[in-house]
């Protein structure tokens, strides 16, 4: 695997391989990768002939008070978890080197609607960093196909959104959330959790699968996740939100609708929990 912080030394190499009929695939991160990065880097190789990875902890996405200083940070530990999966190419790149003129004078991309609400109320301005950030790794690296995880779902559908509105020729390619036994979503800030707090946490993903039993034989969307969130704080949690949404469009769910998303975060200790869960009736 090669690995460069250098925007020209990462372009002469999707050339080259652009020349050569390849297609490439593209997973971009922010490091401290664990099992759930993996999977979509063993995802990628399904669908191109090159797996281009990124390490990025973009500020832009991070809000005040959050917890960009102390994200972890294990390049040597990502880049043999990358080599292991068999990855072609790593792009390393600084703050310095995505945002020369700095943040304050940084273009950006806003995508309205889907970046609303959920997460997006909870952390206001984190989607416009996700999509500013994404646009310009996508414009850097031009792949064909690029895979994001599911637990991050509102996520998936800002960048879905975006490349359809800007017409960029990429196929996004969503992946299955990886869990713990417990149920538990992997994510890279579970390590804030104590041990104590690792056998609390996975009262979220089970609260959310008590509503999607509940949705089949209920329309009552709004009680029903009131009656989640008090279970999810009775657990020992602190609910930030449960919603149930539209799967694409993200709106309140409507008792038309057929396909449907559980959006959820809650905090448990220093750690924020985000997950979901897909519901069809």
């Amino acid at each position: 695997m090669k690995t460069t912080d250098n925007i020209s030394e990462l372009r002469q190499q999707i050339s080259a391989w652009r020349q050569q009929g390849l297609k490439i695939a593209f997973v971009p991160t922010m490091g401290n990768l664990h099992a759930g990065h993996i999977s979509l880097v063993t995802e990628a190789h399904k669908h191109a002939d090159k797996v281009v990875a990124s390490i990025f902890v973009n500020p832009m996405q991070f809000g005040v008070n959050e917890d960009i200083d102390s994200y972890p940070r294990t390049m040597t530990a990502d880049q043999e978890k990358l080599i292991a999966a068999k990855t072609d190419l790593l792009f390393t790149p600084t703050p310095q080197i995505i945002y020369p003129k700095g943040l304050d004078k940084q273009s950006f991309v806003e995508v309205p609607n889907v970046s609303e609400g959920y997460c997006g109320e909870s952390r206001p301005g984190h989607f416009r960093g996700v999509s500013t950030i994404v646009c310009k790794l996508f414009n850097l690296v031009q792949p064909d196909v690029a895979c994001f995880g599911l637990k991050d779902y509102q996520q998936v559908q800002v960048i879905q959104t975006m490349v359809e509105d800007l017409s960029m020729p990429i196929e996004i390619i969503p992946v299955p959330t990886v869990r713990e036994s417990s149920g538990l979503a992997l994510s890279s800030r579970n390590g804030y959790l104590t041990e104590e707090e690792k056998k609390v946490a996975p009262a979220l993903y089970q609260n959310l699968e008590w509503l999607a039993g509940e949705i089949q034989k209920n329309n009552d969307f709004l009680g029903l996740a009131k009656q989640a969130a008090s279970y999810i704080d009775n657990a020992g949690l602190h609910t930030d939100y449960i919603h149930i949404c539209h799967a694409r469009t993200l709106q309140p769910a409507s008792e038309d609708d057929k396909e449907l998303v559980i959006l959820a975060a809650a905090h448990c200790g220093k750690a924020r929990l985000i997950d979901n869960l897909q519901v069809s009736i």
